[in-house]
């Protein structure tokens, strides 16, 4: 989630989207090989066990996620910040066809809006889409399993956690590449990154909720993973 810091000497520097010239050349590619690897494993997973009608999902998934992250919110500080959508597309499509989703949403944003530079796609891609999506999926399925995975009570309270988990989470992976990479001392990029995330993750936390509460009200049986007494009760 990219934080828009005004009157801040160090606004590209803690911005999840990370411009051109700000990593060095061997985290770059490193970013690179991780985030192409992840990607061909999502897509074979995708082609071997999704069934046909997670495409046209996708498709929508993706949109929404595009569209809704146009729309800033502010936090404190003169910050705003905006939907990332790694745990709701995770959520709602499953970690594999999630990850192909977002990293899309990414591409796009990076080609048309200048949101991130082109070099450094792949660790964009890797910090919001990667790591925001698998961590935020796989943490959202343990606290929703432990807490009753029937519940609305159980999926709420892990969706909250994921989604605010999955922000800070790359906004410490954007600190590192930026430390190993000579840009930003590590104890600053650590600390700003994480401080500002922690206020725009409520904020995707709140989004998320929002929009995973909608399916699980209108349609529980286009929910990854969805409880099994809502699958019942729509069929």
């Amino acid at each position: 989630m990219e934080q828009i810091i005004q009157n801040s000497l160090f606004t590209p520097y803690f911005a999840l989207h990370i411009p051109d010239g700000f990593l060095s050349p061997g985290i770059s590619i490193f970013c690179w090989v991780i985030t192409l690897v992840l990607i061909a494993v999502s897509l074979n997973k995708v082609q071997k066990d999704y069934q046909e009608k997670t495409v046209p999902l996708m498709g929508v998934c993706a949109a929404f996620i595009f569209a809704a992250q146009m729309i800033n919110f502010p936090i404190p500080g003169g910050t705003s910040g905006h939907l990332v959508g790694g745990t709701l597309a995770a959520i709602i499509l499953g970690p594999w066809a999630g990850t192909l989703v977002v990293t899309v949403v990414f591409i796009v944003q990076a080609v048309l809006f200048q949101d991130g530079g082109l070099t450094v796609l792949g660790a964009n891609v890797l910090n919001m889409g990667l790591i925001g999506t698998f961590c935020g999926y796989y943490l959202y399925k343990a606290i929703r399993f432990s807490l009753g995975r029937n519940s609305w009570k159980s999926m709420t309270i892990a969706t909250v956690v994921a989604a605010w988990c999955s922000v800070v989470i790359a906004a410490i992976a954007t600190a590192l590449q930026l430390a190993l990479s000579g840009t930003v001392p590590l104890m600053v990029s650590m600390i700003a990154m994480v401080s500002w995330h922690i206020f725009i993750g409520v904020g995707e936390a709140i989004i998320t909720v929002i929009a995973v509460g909608f399916v699980w009200r209108s349609r529980p049986d286009l929910i990854y993973d969805s409880p099994l007494s809502l699958k019942l009760d729509a069929d």
